[in-house]
């Protein structure tokens, strides 16, 4: 700062936050990461299970994978298993939004993977559902119900056929998903999905060993 005077360079002071936060720009805070904001509504003594009519700050740091803020959040007493209207918890948002280092810090902190929503949605449903192979991989080696289903009977690699998420796919059956469940849907559409599947990576497979293609897009 004397440096800069010497050489005539202006400084000027970040200026401070004046008056209170607002429950809804708390709210938005988490949602951007803006942790000033966050840790002044939480030093005036707000609540940090503050929430609107969809989610909590936890909830809104956890999708958008603001680490650092979820970690506050914690330590000021949010409620790690809050849920929302469709009993979404904070380890839901995260695999819906792929948000690794969140997970982990939920994890860490004692949050339950094994956790259901009101559609019977695991977070290893979420995490699949919206394509995070790094989540789902990140799931199953930490001991998620790898065959949990939903109120459709769907479980996770019913959903990823469907949605065609080939890599999910790989890991789910490479972990030792039953690929026997049945669904809602009609016995013999459950049949074809089984089969597809299997012989889709049987010619993937097939087609390395001979260097026809690479399989950097499964790894």
């Amino acid at each position: 700062r004397a440096r800069a005077r010497k050489l005539g360079i202006l400084v000027v002071d970040a200026p401070s936050m004046a008056g209170p936060v607002e429950p809804d720009d708390f709210l938005k805070a988490a949602a951007q990461g803006k942790m000033e904001a966050v840790e002044k509504f939480l030093g005036d003594g707000g609540d940090p299970n503050t929430c609107d009519e969809v989610k909590t700050a936890l909830h809104r740091a956890a999708l958008e994978n603001h680490a650092k803020i979820v970690e506050e959040l914690l330590d000021k007493g949010a409620d790690i298993n809050f849920k929302d209207r469709l009993d979404c918890r904070a380890v839901h948002w995260a695999c819906r939004g792929g948000s690794l280092s969140a997970l982990k810090i939920l994890q860490d902190r004692g949050a339950d993977i094994n956790v259901r929503d009101k559609l019977l949605s695991s977070p290893l449903h979420v995490a699949t559902r919206t394509g995070h192979s790094d989540v789902v991989q990140h799931l199953l080696a930490s001991g998620i119900n790898i065959n949990a289903k939903d109120w459709e009977g769907d479980t996770a690699l019913h959903d990823a056929v469907r949605l065609n998420r080939y890599k999910i796919v790989k890991l789910l059956i490479l972990a030792g998903a039953n690929m026997q469940i049945k669904n809602a849907v009609t016995t013999e559409q459950v049949k074809q999905w089984q089969f597809d599947t299997k012989e889709t990576l049987e010619k993937l497979e097939q087609m390395r060993e001979v260097g026809l293609v690479e399989m950097h897009w499964i790894h």
